[in-house]
């Protein structure tokens, strides 16, 4: 059986949404971040680079939500399309979100919510950066159902991972701004995988508190500056 090692961040709540998608069995092994459980050494050899998530299938390690997302749906034929086109469509898209969104919205959480100090012109540039890459997406959805087209992909839940957390960017108003990814949001609710990745969620308690240990396990190398 599979095992994914997870904290309930965007990048493993995407990969939790294709599990069930393909309705695969897998046990869960919780790794909270906050209490610095990715630095110890047994996860450590299941990814070096000590990020959740991670997966074992059948004895194959993948870690980095997007090589997950394509090992899988490689693995099982489904989510990625097989004609050409569609391919570069999708791996484009999913790129998008991996390179742009993801990446950017991560520090923009951590300007606005985590660092130790009031940085405006970094909060600034992290925010509009997230905005326009979610103008780029939210262009993209006006003229399309999902990302790569008529097909739905792992691009789409790599989409919905980051897009879950939007109202952490940009506050009440959440995705009001973007209407067609807010629609494509909507839609993605109504899946029974996405239902059954947030009951998955639940199931966990994880550390919330922003303390001395928290900061430490999750930006080591700023700890002594």
């Amino acid at each position: 059986m599979m095992n994914l090692y997870f904290h309930a961040t965007p990048n493993s709540m995407k990969v939790a949404v294709l599990l069930h998608e393909l309705n695969l069995p897998f046990e869960v092994t919780p790794i909270d971040i906050f209490k610095g459980e990715q630095h110890l050494p047994e996860f450590r050899a299941v990814n070096p680079n000590g990020k959740v998530p991670a997966l074992v299938d059948e004895g194959i390690t993948v870690f980095d939500s997007h090589a997950i997302l394509l090992h899988l749906s490689v693995k099982h034929g489904r989510f990625i399309p097989t004609d050409l086109s569609r391919k570069a469509a999708m791996l484009s898209w999913l790129q998008l979100v991996a390179t742009g969104l993801s990446p950017y919205s991560g520090q923009a959480i951590h300007f606005l919510h985590y660092a130790p100090e009031d940085l405006p012109y970094a909060k600034n540039r992290y925010v509009k950066e997230v905005e326009r890459t979610y103008e780029v997406l939210d262009k993209r959805l006006e003229i399309s159902e999902w990302l790569a087209g008529d097909d739905y992909t792992v691009a789409d839940m790599a989409l919905w991972g980051w897009a879950a957390s939007a109202d952490y960017i940009f506050g009440d108003k959440g995705l009001d701004d973007f209407p067609a990814v807010k629609r494509f949001m909507t839609t993605m609710s109504d899946r029974p995988a996405v239902q059954q990745a947030l009951a998955l969620k639940a199931e966990y308690t994880f550390k919330a508190v922003l303390d001395d240990e928290t900061r430490k396990a999750l930006f080591p190398d700023n700890t002594n500056r």
